[in-house]
């Protein structure tokens, strides 16, 4: 897997210098840019027509409410971030509240970033140090000390503060999409990020991308968090839910897997556990996380019918193999290396279409 330039993000954002004495950074300046037409608005593919009136209400009582300039819209910051909670819909308060929560991130990282060392954490920091070199390695971005040092602060401050939890593998995962859509802001236009020497960027710039990429991520996880705690039931749960959906949508492929003995859990505990994430090429991941971020459920529970149509897309191929091993083999390389927004898209619209055909 390579990390390509992320074509369909064109917006740039940048953050004016710190005025704190701390050094700190307090808020971002956005820039005019634009969204490629695979904006999440047009994710529902021949859906279009489908609508979730409540959230069109919802979605316009807050463009109602705020200040916000519609075309703040196209600044992932804006995108990503308010569904999540950690921005707030008024503009107004933006800054004050970036501010204040980066300063807070920071705040946790002295107080706690030491405690590694501790016996009583180490074991948690010596697992996050070995799984983060793990992360892409073939991306020369991950390979980056500086970079891998920014990720291991924010899993660390993020499992001591969790300790129903603590660090799972697979939680590393979820910050990186993150961190490529905040990074992106602060490389120069026309460079590839594949190969960006990140120390190039300003440390206050640095800082900005790495407390967000936490509240973002830590706001997410907020939302599944049973996925990650002791036996990680939410997983288990979802992975149950998977087995009876194409038992009712694919009842061939169902059959199928059964009769060569193959478990849902075998292979789908990975796709739940790292949102499809290894399974899917990088730049296919943020245009998936366009439409999770866009759904209220999207990452507690629209993910389940992703996964769904994610099977049976390679619905035909599965069915072609005739033992356990070759089934196997399959579901754990499926073949998505070459993929872009077009068949994220399809994935999508099919989800979609499942939702709708169970609850209609």
């Amino acid at each position: 897997m390579y990390l390509p330039t992320i074509l369909h993000l064109h917006t740039d954002y940048r953050a004016p210098p710190s005025s704190s004495s701390s050094g700190k950074p307090s808020g971002y300046d956005s820039r005019k840019g634009s969204l490629s037409n695979n904006s999440s608005s047009n994710y529902q593919g021949n859906l279009g027509d489908q609508r979730d009136t409540n959230r069109e209400d919802r979605f316009i009582e807050l463009i109602k409410a705020s200040t916000t300039d519609l075309s703040e819209l196209r600044n992932p910051l804006v995108v990503w971030c308010s569904p999540r909670g950690y921005l707030p819909a008024n503009a107004e308060r933006r800054e004050e509240t970036l501010k204040r929560k980066r300063e807070e991130y920071w705040s946790f990282v002295r107080q706690y970033f030491n405690t590694r060392i501790d016996d009583q954490h180490h074991d948690t920091y010596r697992q996050i140090h070995i799984d983060i070199p793990r992360m892409s390695p073939l991306v020369p971005l991950f390979q980056q000390s500086i970079v891998q040092e920014m990720f291991e602060r924010v899993l660390y401050i993020w499992a001591i503060r969790h300790p129903a939890s603590g660090y799972v593998q697979g939680i590393n995962d979820l910050v990186t999409p993150f961190f490529i859509v905040f990074i992106y802001g602060f490389v120069p236009l026309g460079q590839d990020l594949d190969t960006y020497d990140i120390s190039l960027i300003n440390e206050e710039d640095r800082a900005i991308v790495e407390a967000d990429s936490f509240w973002c991520m830590n706001r997410l996880l907020d939302g599944i968090q049973d996925n990650y705690t002791f036996a990680q039931p939410g997983i288990q749960h979802k992975v149950c839910q998977l087995r009876e959906l194409i038992h009712r949508i694919d009842a061939n492929l169902h059959k199928h897997l059964e009769k060569h003995e193959i478990d849902y859990l075998q292979f789908s505990f990975r796709w739940f556990n790292n949102l499809l994430m290894r399974e899917i090429p990088l730049r296919c991941t943020i245009r998936l996380w366009d439409t999770l971020h866009a759904e209220p459920d999207g990452f507690s529970h629209f993910v389940l019918y992703v996964c769904a149509a994610f099977l049976t897309h390679f619905s035909t191929q599965l069915m072609q193999q005739k033992d356990f091993q070759s089934l196997m083999l399959l579901l754990q390389s499926l073949p998505t290396r070459s993929w872009g927004d077009n068949e994220v898209s399809v994935i999508v619209a099919e989800a979609f279409r499942l939702k709708y055909v169970k609850h209609n």
